[in-house]
C-alpha cells in the first residue's frame, strides 16, 4: 500500500486531498494516515495542510525494494528483493539463499554491511547510506569453465550505468575492478555453486562506492561523488545497473561469450599494458594481449609464449 500512496502523490505535485487518495485506493482515512505516518518514519518529507491535504515533499536516499521496483522495467532480475539496513555480508545470505533454491534473479541488498567482502579475503568498507552493496543469484546455463564470463558481464554493465546515469567513463582493471581516473571505486566478486559438468547457481557480489566522502576512502579509490563534485542518486544508479546486468545476461544466452569479451575489450585498461599478475606464490610479468572466450588473461611473457591466467591480482607495470 505504501508504493501506491507513494505513486499517488508523485503523479501530482500538488496537495491532494485525503478523501481522494482514500477513496481511490480503497482504503480508510485512518489506514491513510497510518501509512502516511510509516512513510513518514522512513524519511519521506509529507507535509499535511487541513483542508488541502497531503503533498510529498521530497523522498529520503534510501534504497527500498518498493522504490527499485518502481520503473525497474526488468523480465526477472530483481523481481525478488531481500532487503536489509544492514548486514554482515550480502554475499553469506545470497550463497545461503541459493543452497534454498532461491530463484534466478534474487537479489540481497543492505544499506551497510559489517563484514563485506571481496576476492581473496579482502573486505569491502561498507558505510552505511553511501554505496550500493548487492549480491545477485543467477542460474545460468552455463558450464563451470566458462562462468568467470559472468565477472566480465558485471563489469561492463557497471561502467555502462556510470556512464548513463552519472556521464563518467570508467575503465576495467582484469579480473573484476572497476576505475575512474585510476581510481578504484567498484569491486566484483563472484562465487559459484557448482557440479562437475553443471552450474547450480552463481552469486555475482557488487559494491559501489558511490556518495562517499572524500576522507573516508583510502589513497587509491575514490566515489562518484568526489568525481563529479555532487551526489549521484543511489536509486537510478541501482536500477540502471541491474537493466545492464539483465540486457547483457541475454546477449549472453542469445549470441554467446564473444559479444561481452568485445564489450569488455572496449571498457579494459589492461589490454595493451605490461603486467605482473601474482596467481598464489608465483607471478607472470608480459604484456596483456587479450581475453580468451572464457574470460581468461592471454599473457604474452619475454619469451613469446602466450600464459593463459585464469585468476590472479594484475599490476600494471606500464
Amino acid at each position: 500500500m505504501r508504493e501506491k500512496i507513494l505513486d499517488y502523490l508523485n503523479k501530482k505535485h500538488d496537495y491532494l486531498s485525503g478523501d481522494e487518495i482514500s477513496r481511490n485506493l480503497g482504503i480508510s482515512r485512518q489506514g491513510l494516515w497510518k501509512h502516511i505516518q510509516e512513510l513518514k518514519d522512513s524519511g519521506y518529507e509529507i507535509v499535511a495542510v487541513p483542508h488541502l491535504g497531503y503533498r510529498l515533499e521530497s523522498s529520503p536516499d534510501r534504497l527500498f525494494p518498493f522504490e527499485i521496483s518502481r520503473n525497474l522495467h526488468t523480465k526477472f532480475i530483481g523481481k525478488k528483493i531481500h532487503y536489509f539496513d544492514y548486514l554482515a555480508s550480502t554475499m553469506n545470505l545470497a550463497m545461503q539463499l541459493g543452497m534454498q533454491g532461491a530463484g534466478d534473479g534474487a537479489l540481497v541488498l543492505a544499506e551497510s554491511q559489517t563484514k563485506g567482502r571481496g576476492r581473496l579475503g579482502r573486505s569491502w568498507f561498507s558505510p552505511k547510506y553511501k554505496g550500493i552493496y548487492l549480491s545477485l543469484i543467477l542460474r545460468p546455463k552455463l558450464a563451470p569453465a566458462v562462468s568467470p564470463i559472468l565477472t566480465l558481464l558485471s563489469a561492463v554493465s557497471i561502467c555502462e550505468a556510470v556512464k548513463n546515469v552519472a556521464g563518467l567513463d570508467a575503465q576495467i582493471k582484469w579480473p573484476n575492478d572497476v576505475f575512474i581516473h585510476n581510481k578504484k571505486f567498484a569491486g566484483i566478486l563472484t562465487e559459484m555453486n557448482a557440479e562437475v559438468d553443471k552450474v547450480n547457481f552463481v552469486v555475482i557480489g557488487i559494491g559501489l562506492n558511490v556518495n562517499n566522502d572524500k576522507k573516508s576512502l583510502i589513497t587509491q579509490a575514490t566515489s562518484l561523488k568526489e568525481q563529479l563534485g555532487h551526489p549521484v542518486s543511489r536509486l537510478m544508479l541501482l536500477q540502471e545497473l541491474l537493466r545492464r546486468i539483465e540486457n547483457n545476461y541475454f546477449l549472453l544466452e542469445d549470441k554467446g561469450s564473444k559479444v561481452i569479451i568485445d564489450k569488455w575489450r572496449n571498457f579494459s585498461s589492461t589490454l595493451g599494458r605490461h603486467v605482473k599478475v601474482y596467481c598464489q606464490d608465483k607471478h607472470i610479468e608480459g604484456c596483456a594481449v587479450d581475453i580468451d572466450h572464457d574470460g581468461a588473461l592471454l599473457v604474452r611473457k619475454a619469451s613469446g609464449i602466450i600464459q593463459k591466467i585464469s585468476s590472479g591480482d594484475v599490476m600494471h607495470c606500464r
